[in-house]
């Protein structure tokens, strides 16, 4: 059995959207300090990532065994960055020589020979329809909402599920649903979703022809219900 080619290292639009380039002059510690107070802005993490996507997708795609492995190992390593880079102080590895493209390098090798990746067939996730910034992004959104409104959004959006299957399942779990709430409660969902993201995300995301929130929910994220 022959193993797929790698294709080029993937090219993300964002990249390219007016308010991402506003930013290409900040050094990596003032991209890193406004990504740290402006939690609620999208741009500077988007930005880091624009940077370093190419120096970490090289690293990534020749240490997985199928292009498919390496763009989901791609993306939980940005998502893991994304929820590191909070904490992260580079001033004080400044001594040590820490750099932020030191740090991610150090980041990307320990989730490289840390992930215990699934097999090809049994990951969803499409770098294309959902670049690593949106997903965490839209990660955050799902645990902002009500649980019976996250769950529902899952099934259908993760499992590809009916409202009538659907609503048999709530009955089964206890909450009474008929399938045209079950309708109204995923259109609900859909709304509060693409409200709980920041508002540069959605501008250079969602209004730009990458899609609505709710076509880049990625089954990974079943694990979270």
């Amino acid at each position: 059995m022959s193993i797929p080619p790698f294709p080029a290292i993937p090219t993300f639009p964002e990249c390219n959207h007016p308010i991402v380039k506003s930013l290409v002059h900040y050094s990596d510690q003032e991209l890193l300090t406004l990504f740290q107070r402006h939690p609620d802005a999208g741009q500077y993490f988007a930005a880091i990532f624009c940077r370093y996507s190419p120096m970490i997708y090289t690293l990534i795609r020749h240490s997985a065994r199928s292009p498919v492995q390496a763009d989901y190992l791609f993306a939980t390593t940005w998502r893991h960055i994304f929820h590191e880079l909070g904490g992260l102080d580079l001033r004080r590895g400044e001594s040590a020589g820490m750099t932020l493209q030191s740090w991610l390098l150090n980041v990307t090798a320990i989730c490289i020979n840390r992930s215990e990746l699934p097999p090809v067939e049994a990951i969803h996730y499409d770098l294309k329809a959902a670049s690593p910034p949106l997903w965490c992004y839209i990660e955050r959104a799902l645990d902002q909402l009500p649980p019976t409104l996250r769950l529902i959004v899952l099934m259908a959006q993760t499992f590809n599920w009916s409202e009538t299957r659907i609503s048999a399942y709530l009955r089964a779990e206890g909450e009474v649903m008929p399938p045209a709430e079950v309708r109204a409660q995923l259109q609900e969902g859909y709304r509060q979703l693409e409200a709980a993201l920041p508002e540069d995300v959605r501008t250079i995301y969602l209004f730009t022809g990458l899609g609505g929130a709710d076509r880049h929910l990625d089954a990974d994220a079943a694990n979270r219900v």
